[in-house]
């Protein structure tokens, strides 16, 4: 069961809002909205919520960022629940493409976040075996992943005293994706030493290791992943185990057959129609391209860019949804419906958009695929959901925000707006000054100094990644401590950069729109936003009162809008900021409420720098020849900086042989 741990009591409007959400969902409510102001706890009132009503949760954010840092904040209220990071396992991707004016094909381009891939198994794997499952997740989750019911058919139940041979046992384990490598013990490998084989489970969690007697499994033990080449008190014997596949798209081997004669069938019938239009190339390189990809999935079973064949496996018609994480989540509600998943959109105002987006993007792309004779048409149910059939995969949705979109207003209805205004902490909305644009960055130095001098940390709001990384290169060179902040920083080095903004290792970071919705940092005094007159996406009334709002958590908080002119989206978002901090400070005469300064732990973020510290693990227990190997293996694989990390390990560790 949910139970939320923590030493705050819901206060100002939570008790309120808390109240009335739950009476929505407990009267079968399917959409309401959480206009919550920006430092008003709404995911601690979210964390109660779901206390009250014990139902297994999603929370969909729309971006990497905002996600692990709600991620995090969940792991804390509910420390005994299987709280879970679900994103996009992609540092880089590139996708496949065809770009016909110019007769360039782009082959995919992607490196995985190997951690990132555990932590999706392992958010699936939960849902699959427990029922207090919360899930943080970006708009990925809407994305194809495979059958939640073959994922789960496939996997492999073992118990002490079961008959099975060791070589039926390892071909199972072949079959589930896992490969064998008796040397280089990682999540996803199974290594056998006589009589035992150990399994390296592909959340990177758990070792298990099954010991034979003859034909039978004598024995059956767990542990950490620090099992792997030493002992582990945690190691415990268990009666039986639950290994699921490695990967996704794993599939029964008769249904193998039968999807791989259906690929078949309809590449004839493709490569007749090709050939009916005179386009022999297109027919040529589809028959080579499918032909090779089967054969890989008739020898390994798998093969890359086996997604785009998913229907085939899952037998799903032309067309038909793809499954996706909702899916998993509702394959142990079908009899129980307290079990329907609640779901919440965060930032529902730029999170909606998105999931409405994520369609037709992927379609145009695929269909010139087709077109060309890169893809059988079956890619095109490699997809996203349609929104419409999000909406009709969710039976209960929370859209959250302190600037709700007209979508989410309308489907929910204006009685089912529940609003949160007032902070318990008594900080009102920041106070807001107009500077022109003219030497807009030399005043904006003279800012951050003085936010230095009251240990404040200024965020400085841009228009593109170039003007932000040049900002921070400039502050840099005036001997300020900058760090640039968009897209194309790793996903888990962004929490990171901005603990060292908390913790004063950096005074200011440049960003766009990932300094906007969601980010909780306490100790921003000052949100400087530059060119606030450029009217559009990034300047409009939503955006401004957002990003405004980072400064509404610290007890001096203020905004410098630099602008020759009071645009239509900056007097509305002015007036809006205004009326809020009226009612935030009429609250506070009536209740006597002193305003209180925010205190937050700066804690590491869990996934961050996660090779150094594994590395760092093995540098603590003195094993250096591990550390050698690992070593050797980085240099080999041209990983030419984590070969420099190691070695720098080995020297400081003092046993360099």
């Amino acid at each position: 069961m949910f139970k939320l741990i923590s030493k705050f009591k819901p206060a100002g409007d939570q008790p309120k809002a808390i109240t009335q959400l739950v009476k929505n969902i407990k009267a079968g409510c399917r959409d309401q909205v959480l206009l919550g102001v920006t430092g008003s706890g709404k995911t601690f009132t979210l964390a109660n919520v779901i206390e009250k009503t014990q139902k297994p949760t999603l929370v969909i954010s729309h971006n990497k960022t905002l996600a692990a840092q709600l991620y995090q904040e969940f792991k804390d209220f509910f420390p005994n629940n299987a709280v879970h990071y679900f994103v996009s396992y992609y540092d880089y991707y590139q996708p496949e493409a065809y770009l016909p004016a110019t007769d360039t094909y782009i082959e995919k381009d992607a490196k995985i976040n190997e951690q990132i891939d555990r932590m999706r198994h392992a958010a699936v794997q939960d849902l699959l075996s427990r029922r207090d499952v919360i899930i943080v997740a970006s708009v990925s989750c809407i994305y194809n992943i495979g059958s939640p019911e073959e994922y789960q058919k496939v996997s492999l139940e073992i118990k002490q005293g079961q008959k099975i041979r060791r070589s039926g046992f390892l071909r199972h384990l072949i079959a589930l994706q896992f490969q064998r490598n008796d040397f280089d013990f990682k999540p996803g490998v199974f290594r056998v030493r006589g009589d035992t084989v150990e399994i390296y489970l592909a959340t990177g969690e758990k070792i298990i290791k099954v010991e034979f007697s003859g034909d039978k499994i004598e024995k059956l033990t767990e542990g950490s992943s620090l099992s792997a080449d030493r002992e582990d008190p945690s190691v415990n014997s268990i009666p039986r185990f639950t290994i699921f596949p490695a990967k996704f798209w794993v599939s029964e081997e008769s249904r193998q057959k039968i999807a791989i004669a259906n690929i078949e069938n309809d590449l004839q019938a493709r490569l007749a129609e090709l050939k009916k239009q005179k386009k022999l190339l297109e027919a040529q390189r589809l028959e080579q391209r499918t032909n090779y990809d089967l054969e890989m999935i008739r020898e390994m079973g798998y093969c890359s860019g086996i997604e785009n064949y998913s229907a085939y496996f899952e037998f799903r018609k032309p067309g038909a949804p793809p499954f996706t994480l909702l899916d998993y989540f509702g394959v142990r509600h079908m009899s129980d419906t307290s079990l329907t998943p609640l779901v919440v959109v965060d930032e529902s105002h730029i999170t909606v958009p998105q999931l409405h987006a994520m369609y037709n993007t992927d379609k145009a792309r695929k269909n010139v695929l087709i077109d060309f004779g890169f893809r059988l048409a079956s890619a095109l149910d490699n997809r996203p959901l349609k929104f419409s059939e999000f909406e009709q995969k969710t039976e209960q949705v929370i859209y959250m925000s302190a600037t709700p979109g007209p979508y989410e207003i309308e489907k929910s209805g204006r009685k089912m707006v529940v609003e949160q205004l007032v902070r318990p902490t008594g900080l009102s909305e920041p106070l807001i000054e107009i500077k022109s644009t003219k030497n807009q960055v030399k005043d904006l130095i003279e800012e951050i100094k003085k936010a230095g001098q009251k240990n404040e940390r200024v965020l400085a709001v841009t228009l593109t990644k170039r003007m932000a990384e040049e900002l921070a290169g400039y502050l840099k060179e005036q001997q300020i401590k900058a760090q640039y902040l968009h897209s194309e920083i790793k996903t888990l080095e962004r929490p990171e950069i901005l603990n060292k903004l908390r913790s004063g290792e950096y005074e200011v970071i440049i960003g766009i729109n990932l300094l906007r919705e969601g980010l909780d940092l306490p100790e921003v005094g000052l949100v400087a936003i530059l060119d606030a007159d450029k009217e559009g996406f990034l300047r409009n009334e939503t955006t401004l009162i957002q990003t405004m709002g980072r400064a509404s958590r610290h007890l001096d908080g203020r905004v410098i809008l630099y602008a020759d002119k009071i645009t239509g989206s900056m007097k509305s978002a002015i007036n809006e900021i205004e009326r809020r901090r009226k009612i935030q400070l009429i609250y506070n005469k009536k209740h006597r409420v002193k305003p209180q300064a925010i205190a937050k732990e700066i804690k590491n973020w869990q996934f961050a720098s996660q090779e150094k510290q594994v590395l760092m693990e093995f540098a603590a227990i003195q094993d250096i020849k591990l550390l050698e190997k690992e070593m050797q293996i980085a240099a080999d694989n041209l990983d030419f900086e984590r070969a420099a990390d190691i070695r720098d390990l080995i020297k400081k560790s003092g046993k360099n042989s």
